[in-house]
């Protein structure tokens, strides 16, 4: 009889023990089962959920956006995606951030929009530029020059439909580069060279105020004089301007920028350099010309809330 109770036992044990591990084994399957339909549904939502560009508060713009630079021209509803490498705008010496392009390397409007970027060739560098005149229906991609060994100052502006400047040194040491200088008559579809101005020192700042007036500053580590240069052919000459900086300002405006038309009179703005420390640093000196930039004459202090 005790043996048969024994029996019993055992078999009560095995079942209650083959129950508990079914039980175990059902309970153990079910999360399995659960986390993987919660896997499938994180990855549809992150799907779902793939980062796209937004509406933007102007008609034209541009946005960098997974390794994509992209282009809108009806203030975010669609966006079109530019045929270059982002990674292009900012070949050479450039510390700033890439989520914004580099301040006058390209120009956005309705009719016209470029951009200049650079690649990395067998024998250099090569400049180049890609616009649209169909708001990006079509890309036209243009050389510049294929042959600069170094990239650093860089800047484009289309001064009307189809004249437009393209200003940027390379081959730079410690304090001395080369300045290309080329012009566009056909909104970018082509670049000419021009000759430069006869230094080596570095740029500063530049451009064209119309087809044949440009100007070009010199000077950025601890200028103690302007250092400008003007040309009324088009680039092909050259000649340093001459500023009429009153005395006790010589060595307060020090640096050029580049002139630019108000109410039909030139003007033209010296700050303080790097290192100024007048009135907090960043009062400037206004003048003006009446002979197309060869000589400016001192008209006043400018605040640095003025707009110009």
């Amino acid at each position: 009889m005790k043996k048969i109770a024994i029996g019993l036992s055992i078999i009560m044990i095995s079942s209650l023990t083959a129950g508990l591990f079914m039980q175990q084994k059902v309970m153990t399957s079910l999360p399995e089962q659960t986390q993987t339909e919660k896997l499938e549904e994180q990855v549809q939502l992150t799907e779902d959920q793939e980062p796209t560009l937004s509406v933007t508060n102007q008609k034209v713009d541009y946005s960098i956006n997974q390794d994509e630079l992209s282009v809108t021209f009806d203030q975010g509803e669609n966006w079109i995606v530019v045929p270059i490498e982002p990674q292009s705008l900012f070949v050479g010496e450039y510390s700033g951030s890439q989520e914004e392009l580099i301040h006058k390397s390209y120009m956005l409007t309705n009719q016209r929009s470029i951009f200049m970027y650079a690649v990395h060739e067998d024998n250099g560098l090569s400049v180049r530029t890609v616009s649209t005149t169909d708001q990006g229906q079509s890309w036209q991609d243009s050389l510049v020059t294929d042959s600069i060994p170094y990239l650093r100052y860089r800047k484009m502006e289309l001064v009307n439909d189809t004249f437009g400047y393209l200003i940027f040194t390379g081959d730079k040491t410690m304090s001395s580069e080369m300045t290309y200088i080329y012009l566009t008559y056909d909104g970018g579809v082509s670049w000419t060279s021009v000759d430069i101005p006869d230094t080596l020192r570095l740029v500063a700042d530049g451009g064209f105020v119309d087809e044949s007036t440009g100007f070009v500053s010199y000077g950025i580590i601890n200028p103690d004089a302007p250092d400008f240069y003007v040309t009324n052919d088009a680039g092909s000459s050259w000649i340093e301007a001459d500023i009429r900086v009153p005395e006790e300002y010589e060595a307060i405006f020090v640096q050029a920028e580049m002139p630019f038309l108000k109410n039909d009179q030139l003007l033209l703005h010296l700050n303080q350099g790097p290192n100024g420390d007048y009135l907090g640093g960043l009062v400037k000196g206004e003048f003006s010309s009446n002979d197309n930039g060869l000589t400016w004459e001192f008209n006043r202090e400018v605040d640095p809330d003025e707009n110009e």
